[in-house]
């Protein structure tokens, strides 16, 4: 990857970062189809350790609103989610794992255009958790599924939560990549270049939160995310 591929990826994720921390989701969405098109070996490694930190922080800043009884349900779906996941980054070449990709991120589009929002009941919110380990270990982008069911919610609830989940799967997702050999030193110190841009979209999202109106922010990155995976899509093809 070049000097300058380098710089874009990382204003991608600084975008994506900020888009997370003002609506609980939003960097593999974002910056997962980008770094698809500059080098796929690099996912989903490098998102889930970018996210690992950010939820942390996440969890931090909105620790008094999250939703402890509906994160357990989701973590219940997760486990066997994330094994599913796991198996399919091991089975896939990286430019099948481009269109699957590129598949859930306009899968997630759709379902966010069409404002489909099923009920948060228990069982929901489990099959949602089961969907997100697995989208999330195989192609880092778990956020959709989770979006679906807590949409409701206020915003410091549905960030806290969604954080709290995401940061306990992204470790039971790293925990699995690294079972079956898919997390090596190059995707590590990769994730470890684009840290300061995270930590940087981060603080953004601290200022911007309450400022600008949700919906608008969400349907921004809906766009983006749809014409980054039509991107990939067009490469992968």
């Amino acid at each position: 990857m070049t000097g300058v591929e380098l710089a874009l990826v990382g204003l991608v994720v600084v975008v994506a970062s900020c888009l997370q921390g003002a609506i609980g989701f939003g960097l593999g969405l974002l910056a997962a189809p980008v770094i698809a098109l500059l080098d796929p070996s690099l996912l989903p490694g490098s998102i889930i350790l970018l996210a690992t930190g950010l939820t942390v922080l996440g969890v931090l800043r909105d620790r008094t609103a999250v939703d402890l009884r509906g994160t357990g349900w989701a973590l219940a779906g997760r486990i066997p989610g994330t094994a599913a996941g796991a198996l399919l980054v091991a089975a896939l070449p990286p430019r099948m794992l481009a269109l699957v990709l590129a598949g859930t991120v306009l899968l997630a589009v759709l379902l966010g255009a069409c404002g489909w929002q099923p009920k948060p009941r228990p069982a929901a919110v489990a099959v949602a958790g089961a969907a997100s380990g697995l989208l999330g270990t195989a192609t880092s982008i778990g956020g959709p599924p989770m979006a679906l069911v807590w949409h409701g919610s206020s915003r410091a609830r549905m960030r806290g939560t969604m954080s709290a989940f995401f940061l306990v799967g992204a470790l039971m997702s790293l925990a699995a990549l690294i079972a079956v050999g898919a997390l090596d030193a190059r995707t590590l110190a990769f994730a470890g270049v684009l840290a300061p841009a995270m930590l940087l979209g981060f603080a953004v999202s601290g200022v911007v939160n309450g400022r600008i109106d949700r919906e608008f922010v969400r349907r921004t990155g809906l766009v983006a995310s749809a014409l980054a995976a039509v991107l990939v899509l067009v490469q992968a093809l």
